[in-house]
């Protein structure tokens, strides 16, 4: 019989040694072993100068790293302990070439153990090997987890010492932040994917376009093929301080950016919308450029450029995010009193007003989480005149419910008309849901009533715009009733009258409802028996109404202007209407905290002549020679 039909009979291929009953474990021997076995193999068949070598032997011809070394590391005991074969150091290559569940290995090592005899006295010491080894990976064990206890231990200390955390979402097991924002929920195809499927969102996105590379991925926007070039246009962002757990941050401008500020400024007073497209030539992702020309775009039934042009506004305000600014955590903030913060918030309230108009209101409700978390405490924009709308179109109600409870003692939400009518409804929408248990519907519905009484007690001039509003005739009984009457309406103070128009004018569809309707009419009935019965709850309301709505503060001013809603503007105070209104720094905050002034010019009204004046009226461009 030849030498190879032997291997083959013994399960043995060149270079290798014989595979007993642990099957393909790679042995490791001494020299006084290699060269007692090289003389038991000298007769067999094998080649007589493959026992001559020094060190140790290898069975694997492709296995070249010596194994002793390979014991003391650490990663290769952690990956060797997580194998099924624990004390094999397998290469990539031999991977390849060798399977545990093969057949054919199997009948080998059944043949090899009858053929040789003394593979019994290999396997004692093979088992000695595998004790050493294994009190070895337990020593090392030991000391790595030791070590990794320390690392934890010396990190916890730094936070302590240091007070200085890093922003981030919270750990998974406390609960987070009412205001917490979640990455995916800032990405409308992911809504629009829920509601009509991957293939229609995506469609016609599957060929990309690789022309132009993007320097970062981007949370708020989605990079385009048609934007321009991006390169850095001067805006940066820097760390001012973090204390209590919160970091305070500022946009920054360069000097170069600073010049197309300044440049932008004299477009806008020229009243001449082509001076930004100019300036957007040179500049192409200078922000209030494109704020204000998204406004005109609006204004000229152009929603769609309008639209992109605020998604590149926000591409260019993250581009210049600082390392540790997150969109998630909550924790960030940003002085909306500081001119280059401003376009920040009002890039993100124009995107949540196209997303909403989209008919993504789960995406609008994470930009509006946004937005208020930059400042909760001040709220400029007052976001809470909104969030619970887009909480109700999101079918959100737990989260609105949730945000209530949470504030309501030290934000008094309850004396707002949006929340004091829009928790009831979630409470109602909410008992309405049939996968819930029957003692939470019953609940539910229980505090739903309840509210909405209150509401309607605190707040009685809104029953009737409500029910016009909803094409609803109200019964005589309601409508004749001093309480609900005319009267009550006319008798609120003006700033109750701004905030209420504002809340109908924006959520009254929600109310359309027949089930809604009905459950609405049902608690009218019994404040109307409350009040006929002489509760002292309905004076309490009335002169807490007195008290409470003297003059709306100016961030509600703010909000109304930025909403649009025509019954909200018809009741702005006239020290309001009267002021000059930019689409890019709406009622800039009187406390303002400038880091550069603009340089002064020249006014034409004061220091030119009657010619000079005539030429500018004509030509909003017209400069004398001392101007330039």
């Amino acid at each position: 019989m030849s030498r190879r039909a032997l291997r083959r009979l013994r399960g043995e291929q060149r270079g290798q040694e014989p595979l007993g009953p642990d099957a393909l474990q790679f042995v490791l021997r001494d020299d006084d072993d290699a060269e007692e076995e090289g003389s038991r193999r000298g007769s067999g068949g094998r080649r007589p100068g493959a026992a001559g070598k020094e060190g140790v032997r290898v069975n694997n011809r492709f296995e070249l790293i010596n194994i002793e070394d390979l014991e003391d590391d650490p990663m290769v005991n952690r990956e060797r302990s997580d194998c099924a074969l624990p004390d094999t150091v397998v290469s990539r290559k031999n991977k390849g070439g060798v399977q545990c569940g093969n057949s054919e290995t199997k009948h080998a090592a059944d043949v090899t153990k009858a053929m040789s005899p003394e593979q019994p006295n290999a396997s004692g010491k093979l088992r000695k090997k595998k004790r050493k080894q294994k009190s070895k990976k337990s020593c090392t064990g030991e000391s790595s987890e030791n070590g990794l206890e320390d690392i934890d231990r010396i990190l916890e200390r730094i936070e302590d010492s240091s007070g200085f955390s890093c922003p981030g979402p919270p750990p998974p097991s406390c609960r987070k932040h009412v205001l917490y924002v979640e990455h995916r929920h800032l990405n409308p195809d992911t809504e629009l994917k829920r509601y009509f499927g991957a293939r229609a969102v995506l469609g016609e996105q599957r060929p990309r376009q690789r022309q132009r590379v993007y320097p970062k991925c981007t949370w708020l926007t989605t990079p385009k093929s048609t934007w321009p070039r991006y390169s850095k246009p001067g805006l940066s962002m820097r760390l001012l301080e973090s204390k209590k757990g919160l970091s305070f941050f500022a946009f920054e401008h360069n000097e170069e950016y600073q010049q197309a500020q300044h440049k932008f400024l004299a477009a806008v007073e020229s009243m001449e919308p082509n001076n930004i497209v100019v300036l957007l030539q040179t500049s192409p992702y200078h922000v209030d450029s494109l704020l204000q020309l998204s406004d005109a775009c609006r204004f000229q039934e152009d929603q769609e450029m309008a639209r992109d042009l605020i998604e590149r506004a926000l591409y260019s305000m993250e581009c210049a995010f600082h390392p540790l600014f997150s969109l998630t955590s909550g924790t960030c903030r940003l002085d909306y009193r500081r001119p280059e913060n401003r376009s920040f918030y009002l890039a993100l309230y124009k995107q949540m007003s196209f997303l909403e108009k989209r008919g993504c209101p789960r995406t609008a409700l994470e930009h509006c989480k946004l937005i208020l978390s930059l400042e909760p405490d001040e709220d400029p924009l007052c976001m809470l005149l909104l969030i619970d709308h887009l909480a109700l179109r999101a079918r959100n109600y737990e989260y609105l419910i949730r945000l209530f409870q949470e504030w309501e003692a030290h934000r008094n939400l309850s004396q707002l008309p949006n929340f004091a009518f829009s928790v009831p409804l979630a409470y109602f929408l909410l008992s309405q849901q049939t996968d819930l248990p029957e003692h939470e519907l019953a609940s539910a519905r229980e505090q739903a009533s309840l509210l909405i009484q209150q509401a309607l007690t605190m707040f009685p001039g809104a029953l009737m715009p409500l029910l016009e509003s909803c094409s609803v005739r109200p019964d005589a009984a309601v409508s004749s009733h001093r309480f609900f009457g005319p009267d009550a309406e006319i008798s609120q103070p003006p700033a109750l009258s701004q905030l209420v128009s504002l809340y109908l004018g924006r959520s009254h569809f929600l109310w359309k409802e027949p089930a809604t309707m009905s459950w609405l009419e049902e608690n009218v009935r019994k404040v109307l028996q409350a009040v006929d019965a002489g509760d002292p709850a309905v004076e309490a309301c009335e002169n807490r109404r007195k008290v409470l709505y003297q003059r709306a503060p100016r961030n509600i001013h703010r909000h109304v202007i930025l909403s649009e809603i025509k019954e909200a503007i018809a009741a702005l105070p006239p020290d309001v209407t009267t002021q000059s209104m930019m689409g890019f720094d709406p009622l800039p905050p009187l406390d303002t905290i400038y880091s550069y002034v603009r340089p002064e010019r020249l006014s034409p009204v004061s220091h030119g002549n009657t010619i000079a004046l005539f030429f500018r009226s004509l030509l909003p461009n017209y400069t004398t020679e001392q101007q330039q």
